[in-house]
C-alpha cells in the first residue's frame, strides 16, 4: 500500500475535541480500508496568505494538521465526504513519491554513505581561487592598544 499525507486545514475556532473527532473519523475510514495511520502532526494556528471564504465568513487563519497513512489508492477517491465537513477550510491528499517501506526499507543502508558524493576533492581547489589582493594590510588600520 502506498504512503499518503492527508492535510487538513480546519477553521481557527474549532475546538481540540472537535478536531480530534474529525481526525478519528478519517482514521476510522482508513482502518475500514485496511489502512494504517503512521503519523499525526498538528502545526497549530497558521496565518493564511489569503482569506478563504466560507458560509460563516472569510478566514485568514486556520489550524493545520497532517495525517500520514498507508492506505489503498482507492482511499483518495473516497475522501470526498470531507467536502461536506463544515469544520474544514481545505483538505488535500498527497501521495509520497519514492517512499521506501516494507522489506525494501529493511535492506536499505539508511543513507549512511549519502553525503560521500559531496566531499570536496583536492583538484577542485585551484590557485585561481586565491585572492590576489589578500596582502597583509594590517598597517593600513591603526589599532590603539591600552
Amino acid at each position: 500500500m502506498p504512503l499518503y499525507d492527508c492535510m487538513l486545514l480546519l477553521k481557527p475556532l474549532v475546538t481540540k475535541e472537535s478536531a480530534a473527532e474529525l481526525v478519528a473519523r478519517v482514521a476510522r475510514r482508513a482502518y475500514q480500508r485496511n489502512g494504517v495511520v503512521t503519523d499525526l502532526k498538528s502545526f497549530g494556528k497558521v496565518h493564511l496568505g489569503y482569506g478563504i471564504r466560507k458560509l460563516d465568513g472569510r478566514h485568514f487563519q486556520g489550524q493545520l494538521m497532517q495525517m500520514t497513512m498507508m492506505v489503498p489508492p482507492s482511499f483518495t477517491k473516497e475522501a470526498h465526504y470531507l467536502n461536506k465537513e463544515d469544520r474544514l477550510l481545505r483538505w488535500l491528499v498527497v501521495k509520497h513519491r519514492d517512499a521506501v517501506y516494507g522489506l525494501e526499507f529493511i535492506n536499505e543502508d539508511d543513507g549512511k554513505y549519502e553525503m560521500d558524493s559531496f566531499r570536496p576533492n583536492s583538484s577542485s581547489v585551484k590557485d585561481e581561487d586565491v585572492d590576489e589582493y589578500d596582502d597583509d594590510d594590517d598597517d593600513e588600520y591603526k589599532v590603539e592598544r591600552e
